[in-house]
């Protein structure tokens, strides 16, 4: 049985690894210009990603197999995925100023990897401290709502200052506060994301009000709640 128990172990190590293959599928196709097949590549990268947690706390992973970091692995992932893929992307795009495109990317992923490695990414009640380096989501949206050039590539400027400045910005798993509606507007935002998918990153503009909407949720709700906290200390 222990080499049962170790085996299912390592399956979800395997599991997890499979969002760096989704990754390299979705660089496959940004090299092909095929946006809508990469995005849905990285969709299902962040499926892997919402669930293979559970599992891993389900079957005990950390203590079966210590010689194997499942937080190391997820990182791993989570920059393929998060950072770098979507980074290719909106350089290749042709979003953004010519001239900007590479430095734009560079800082991207320079930005990313040192907020990968910051050890205090995560405030004591699970808020991500800082943007958490979303350019996959930042991709979508660029892709969908096709700003400006200029516009693109201020918004990438302001998101990577972003990264080092200490505000709350919401987990929608881990953050209890509001937990049941973030869950829903996660849920609403995968539905509304698959819509512009389907309609190949040119959706109907309900859609794409929609998709700013819940973004915006997720901005404010852990600025909400930074702003409630500090103003209880200060009284």
């Amino acid at each position: 049985m222990p080499s049962l128990i170790s085996a299912r172990a390592f399956a979800v190590h395997i599991f997890t690894a499979a969002g760096v293959a989704l990754g390299f599928a979705a660089l496959l196709a940004a090299f092909e210009r095929q946006w809508t097949v990469m995005f849905w590549c990285l969709g299902a990268a962040l499926f892997v990603d919402g669930i293979d947690g559970t599992f891993a706390r389900r079957y005990r992973v950390a203590d079966v197999l210590p010689r194997w970091s499942g937080d190391v692995l997820d990182l791993v992932v989570d920059f393929v995925t998060y950072v770098f893929v979507p980074a290719y992307a909106i350089v290749a795009s042709g979003l953004l100023p010519p001239a900007l495109a590479i430095p734009a990317g560079l800082i991207i992923v320079v930005t990313s990897a040192l907020y990968f490695a910051d050890r205090n990414m995560k405030t004591d009640d699970n808020y991500f401290r800082g943007f958490p380096a979303l350019w996959n989501a930042v991709a979508f949206y660029l892709f969908v709502l096709k700003p400006g050039p200029w516009v693109a590539a201020v918004t990438i400027v302001i998101l990577s200052v972003l990264t080092f400045v200490p505000f709350k910005f919401v987990h929608p798993f881990r953050v209890t506060r509001l937990r049941m509606t973030t869950l829903a507007a996660l849920v609403l935002w995968t539905v509304l994301a698959a819509a512009a998918l389907l309609y190949n990153l040119d959706p109907s503009p309900w859609v794409a009000y929609g998709l700013v909407i819940i973004a915006l949720y997720f901005v404010t709700v852990g600025l909400a709640d930074q702003w409630m906290t500090n103003d209880r200390s200060a009284v």
